[in-house]
């Protein structure tokens, strides 16, 4: 998290245990769930990359620094991109016109996150992380800058993450997509500075209306074919 180690491993516990209790139920409802309910647990564990993030900027340690940057910007850049529509396609009904279109998009999530994420395994120099505000910044960590300009990259991102769930089948999963608008609102409003690292613990913590769904088993309203 942007604020301190102690709050990102404050954050990390809270999501693991909320994302691995909801992946329990999920599991035993309806397995189509479970890839929206892995998705707090994920956020968890990028919020447990980031506190040592932060143990590596306070103790003057690079290499900390770097493993900590490593594994946050794979959910970030990678992860995000490709799991989000795959999880959309994987609750769609199977009859659904738009299933393929959910998969084409976590085909275009992989390429996508491969480019954002691959050259900064292999150059290590790529992985920039500055201190902004008392936040944690990673803005300069962006290779497709020198393909494209930031803006477009932001746009396509956004819309692998925003787009499947507003297409969803089911009303309660578009109603998620909303969360996801309002967390880019307000990350892009008043965040700026340390847009990235904001927009994470944000997404996070939107996660929780996932679980918020898949307890009250919303989507068996619209399809009780598949989840009564």
């Amino acid at each position: 998290m942007c604020l301190s180690a102690q709050v990102s491993f404050a954050a990390s516990v809270f999501l693991v245990g909320g994302g691995a209790a909801i992946s329990i139920v999920a599991f035993q409802r309806n397995k189509r769930y479970l890839p929206l309910a892995l998705m707090p647990l994920f956020a968890g564990l990028q919020q447990f990359t980031e506190g040592f993030v932060w143990v590596g900027m306070n103790g003057n340690d690079p290499l900390t620094v770097l493993w900590g940057a490593m594994g946050f910007i794979f959910f970030t850049w990678f992860m995000w991109p490709i799991w989000v529509p795959f999880s959309v396609y994987v609750l769609e009904p199977d009859d659904s016109p738009r299933k393929r279109l959910f998969r084409l998009m976590a085909l275009i999530g992989l390429a996508f996150g491969l480019l954002l994420y691959i050259p900064h395994g292999l150059n290590s120099d790529m992985v920039v992380v500055e201190l902004n505000n008392q936040s944690l910044a990673y803005e300069k960590s962006m290779w497709l800058d020198f393909m494209m300009p930031r803006w477009l990259t932001n746009t396509i991102y956004v819309t692998l993450i925003t787009l499947p769930p507003a297409l969803s089948h089911y009303k309660h999963v578009r109603h998620f997509a909303l969360t996801l608008v309002a967390v880019i609102v307000v990350d892009i409003a008043f965040l700026q500075y340390a847009y990235i690292s904001f927009f994470c613990l944000l997404a996070g913590l939107a996660t929780l209306h996932l679980v918020y769904i898949i307890l009250t088993n919303k989507c068996a309203r619209e399809c009780p074919e598949l989840f009564a």
